[in-house]
C-alpha cells in the first residue's frame, strides 16, 4: 500500500507472478524495503543503487548508533540467510519493474553476472558450456556457512515424557524423526500417510508420508517443496517422500485412537482439541507456542521446530559417515551442497582427524 492507501500497483503485480511460497516470504520483505524507501523520502521509480545498499545495510545492521537501529527499531535485524532473500527478492522486483519502463537505471545496475565457479559447473547440466551466471551486487558478502540451532540437550526425551497430550507427543515425534520443516507437518492430510508396509501406492515399500505442496489448506500450511502430486482411486502419488520411524508410526495411532475428534470433515492431521476452535486444523503457530510453553515448563529454554530439524540433519549425516546424498534425500533439500554447507562437520574423535592433526603436531610416528 502507498501512503495515501492506495495499492502499489508495480510490486503487486511482480508479487502476483510469484509462485506459491515464494510470494508471502517476497511480500514481507518487499512491503518493508517500501516502508523504508517513504520513510526516506524516496520512491522505487527514482531510488538507485547506493540507497539499496544502504538500506541492505541497515536491515542488517546488529549495533544501535547515536539515535538507536538506522531501520526496523526493536526488532531483530535479519540475518545471513534472511539478507541473502532480501537481496534475491529485491533485485527480482526491480528488474521486473525496469522491464515495464520504470527505473531503467537500478535495473541496469542490478542486472550484472559473474563467472562460473567450478562447484556451479558441477552441480548444473551441462556445466562445461556456461560462460557466465547471474551476479547480485546487494547480496551480502559470506560468511555461506551456516551454524543451525539445535534443540536443547535432551529436549525430545523429556517432551515425549512430560507432554499430557497425545497429539503434542506426535509433533515432537514427527519433527525428530521425519525432519519435517513446521509447513509440511502442519499441512499432512490423513491421505498423505502410507504407515504400512507395501501400501498402494507402489513408490516406497516401507511406511513413509507424502509430502504434497498445498495452497488450500484451512490452516494455512504450506509445504515448501512443490513436487507434482496427485490422487488416484483414493491413494496419494507423488509429492516428497519421507520415511516413517516406528516411533512415529506408534504415536500416530495413539492419538488418532484416543484424541482425533470423529467428525472431523476436512481431513487434515493435526487437529486443536479444546476451545471454541475444537477440530479445526492446528496451525504452526499453536505448534510454536505448545513448544514454547513446554520448553519453560521442563526448564529446557526456548524450543524451537525447526531445531529438530537440524538435530535431524546432523544425526543423520554422522549416522551415513557424512554422506550429504543421504541426508539430503532423508530430509528433503534441495541440494547436497547445501547440507554441506549448513550441517558439514567434521568429527573431532575420528581417528583420521586425530591422526591429521598428529602429523601436523609432528607426532606422526
Amino acid at each position: 500500500m502507498g501512503s495515501g492507501g492506495e495499492v502499489c500497483r508495480i510490486p503487486d503485480r511482480f508479487l502476483r507472478r510469484c509462485e506459491g511460497g515464494t510470494d508471502r516470504t517476497y511480500a514481507y520483505l518487499l512491503v518493508d524495503h517500501l516502508r523504508w524507501l517513504d520513510f526516506e523520502g524516496l520512491s522505487p521509480e527514482t531510488v538507485g543503487l547506493p540507497d539499496v545498499q544502504r538500506y541492505m545495510a541497515a536491515v542488517g545492521a546488529e549495533f544501535s548508533g547515536p539515535i538507536g537501529k538506522p531501520w526496523r527499531s526493536g526488532k531483530r535485524p535479519y540475518g545471513q540467510s534472511t539478507l541473502r532473500t532480501a537481496a534475491a527478492c529485491l533485485k527480482a522486483f526491480y528488474l521486473f519493474q525496469g522491464s515495464q519502463g520504470i527505473g531503467q537505471e537500478i535495473a541496469e545496475a542490478l542486472n550484472r553476472d559473474r563467472l562460473p565457479t567450478r562447484a556451479d559447473r558441477r552441480r548444473m547440466f551441462l556445466g562445461h558450456v556456461v560462460t557466465a551466471l547471474p551476479a547480485n551486487p546487494i547480496a551480502p558478502a559470506g560468511p555461506y556457512r551456516r551454524h543451525p540451532k539445535m534443540p536443547p540437550e535432551g529436549a525430545r526425551q523429556r517432551l515425549v515424557e512430560n507432554l499430557a497430550l497425545a497429539r503434542d507427543r506426535l509433533a515432537v515425534t514427527w519433527l525428530s524423526d521425519g525432519g519435517f520443516r513446521i509447513g509440511e507437518l502442519c499441512g499432512l492430510h490423513l491421505v498423505d500417510l502410507h504407515l504400512r508396509d507395501g501400501p498402494g501406492c507402489g513408490e516406497c515399500r516401507s511406511p513413509h508420508v507424502h509430502i504434497c505442496h498445498r495452497e488450500t489448506n484451512p490452516n494455512r500450511a504450506r509445504a515448501k517443496t512443490k513436487y507434482p502430486w496427485v490422487v488416484e482411486a483414493g491413494t496419494v502419488r507423488g509429492g516428497m517422500i519421507r520415511r516413517a520411524s516406528p516411533a512415529m508410526i506408534h504415536t500416530y495411532f495413539a492419538y488418532m485412537t484416543t484424541e482425533y475428534p470423529r467428525d472431523v470433515e476436512h481431513g487434515m492431521l493435526l487437529v486443536q482439541l479444546h476451545g471454541p476452535r475444537l477440530g479445526e486444523p492446528w496451525a504452526a503457530a499453536g505448534v510454536r507456542g505448545m513448544l514454547r510453553r513446554a520448553g519453560v515448563q521442563q526448564e529446557l529454554g526456548r524450543v524451537r521446530p525447526h531445531s529438530f530439524r537440524h538435530a535431524f540433519a546432523t544425526n543423520v549425516l554422522d549416522a551415513s559417515g557424512g554422506n550429504s546424498v543421504i541426508a539430503r534425500d532423508a530430509g528433503g533439500w534441495s541440494s547436497a551442497t547445501t547440507v554441506d554447507e549448513v550441517y558439514g562437520h567434521t568429527d573431532v574423535h575420528d581417528p583420521a582427524f586425530a591422526a591429521a592433526l598428529a602429523q601436523v603436531w609432528g607426532q606422526q610416528q
